[in-house]
């Protein structure tokens, strides 16, 4: 299902706790739930700006099986490799959340364009979106505006799902739970990325290697 796949892809770039994330939890934690959300909220539309595009491009571009067999190694090594930092960073993982940067009064609206930035100026993203994004929806089968809608639905969904939850906990206990909250983070991106890079890998082989075609998506 196209809802489930977006969900899942989305949550596996919350759970890849990066620039973003750290501040979006230490603003929830210093100055309150709402602050932390505003962020949050900001960067699930950067995000989705890129998923857009993504989609948008990929119409195109996945015509060619060039195209298509380059988004499947390509993105299959990507995953490989996201799936590998994670495990690294939860293994070795020590700092602490405090960033020792004071917070000063800011509006909302700005917290928010702040988030928005924050997840557009990675040039991570572009290349997660370009490679992981676009082999995902290749190795679906493609489909039309209400498939596109769906998963965009869904990537969406998790986004916000993930701040809601995230500043929840970064306000009332997050400085308690502090680097194992961000253990479990890593772990559990490191068996979403795992999931997905089984996916695309098995689904391409049987594609490209076993020539039978595109497999339809069972997310």
């Amino acid at each position: 299902m196209q809802f489930s796949s977006g969900f899942l892809l989305s949550l596996s770039l919350c759970l890849d706790i990066g620039v973003a994330n750290i501040a979006m939890i230490t603003l929830a934690m210093q100055r309150g739930y709402l602050r932390g959300f505003w962020l949050g909220l900001g960067t699930c539309f950067g995000d989705l700006a890129y998923a857009v595009l993504a989609l948008v491009g990929m119409t195109v571009l996945l015509q060619y099986s060039g195209v298509r067999w380059g988004l499947w190694v390509g993105g299959s090594a990507l995953l490989v490799y996201f799936t590998v930092k994670m495990l690294i960073h939860a293994w070795r993982h020590g700092s602490s959340l405090q960033t020792g940067e004071a917070v000063g009064g800011r509006s909302g609206f700005r917290d928010f364009m702040r988030g928005v930035f924050l997840a557009m100026s990675s040039p991570s993203a572009i290349l997660w979106f370009a490679a992981v994004g676009g082999t995902l929806i290749s190795r679906s089968g493609g489909g039309g505006l209400l498939s596109a809608g769906q998963f965009l639905a869904g990537f969406f969904s998790a986004g916000v799902l993930w701040c809601v939850a995230i500043c929840a906990v970064a306000s009332q206990g997050g400085k308690l739970l502090g680097d194992r909250l961000l253990r479990y983070c890593y772990v559990a991106s490191a068996g979403i990325f795992a999931w997905f890079a089984v996916y695309v890998i098995g689904s391409g082989y049987q594609e490209f290697i076993l020539g039978q075609g595109p497999a339809v998506a069972g997310l």
